[in-house]
């Protein structure tokens, strides 16, 4: 087989940026009320919950759909997602790796702040970004979609020479998930635009490839059945 037989990608559970910069930026604020760095936001209390519903859903697959191959985003809010739900799920699964090249979009000197206090010290990036279009765009020191593309195709050219035939779980962020169909489907920028117009990337969401006639096929995207709150 030339690719993976089964890639499932997880979303990691809500975090304190999740929550933290909505409210923010609806109340205009400059500041989130969070400080670091953007790889160590922690989860939430339901985000917390979360990992744990993923973690039951892992231990009610039958022994022949466990992972054998788990990958996470470095950052530790996809990191921990994976630690909490292999705990939750009590069975017999591989320790995860860590790839650089699943992290979050890279926003460089715009990572962590509020719209308002990009407005303030930016002035010009909102009218950048609204000239080029939300998928060309590429902040100051970070990166565009087509970047965050380029990362994703060289790391699924990786892992299908290193795992084809196996079933792999990666563990990153909703860019991760989203400019994954990109890569995999061979999709174009409006056709990802309407994917991601038609609901974003959920928390503890679950898409899943199949690959066991030779080349990964969409089976499911951002499925939530799993998760509680939205049966």
């Amino acid at each position: 087989m030339s690719t993976v037989s089964e890639l499932i990608l997880i979303r990691h559970g809500e975090s304190m940026a999740n929550v933290a910069f909505p409210l923010a930026d609806a109340a205009g604020s400059l500041e989130s009320g969070l400080t670091g760095r953007d790889a160590d936001v922690e989860l939430t209390e339901p985000g917390i919950r979360q990992a744990r519903a993923v973690g039951r859903w892992l231990a009610a697959l039958p022994a022949d759909r466990l992972p054998q191959v788990v990958t996470t985003s470095p950052y530790r809010r996809a990191r921990e997602t994976w630690r909490i739900a292999a705990l939750a799920a009590e069975r017999d699964l591989p320790a995860p790796g860590v790839d650089d090249r699943l992290v979050d979009r890279l926003l460089g000197e715009l990572e962590m702040l509020t719209r308002a206090a990009i407005a303030a010290r930016y002035p010009g990036e909102i009218d950048r970004w609204r000239a080029e279009g939300q998928w060309r765009y590429r902040p100051p020191g970070g990166e565009s979609f087509g970047d965050i593309a380029e990362r994703l195709d060289a790391f699924l050219a990786d892992l299908e020479r290193a795992h084809a035939g196996r079933r792999v779980v990666v563990v990153a962020h909703d860019a991760v998930v989203l400019m994954m169909r990109f890569v995999i489907e061979r999709l174009t920028w409006p056709a990802i635009e309407a994917v991601e117009r038609a609901g974003r990337v959920l928390n503890a969401s679950i898409t899943r490839f199949d690959g066991s006639s030779g080349r990964l096929m969409l089976d499911r995207y951002n499925s939530v059945e799993h998760l509680p709150a939205y049966r």
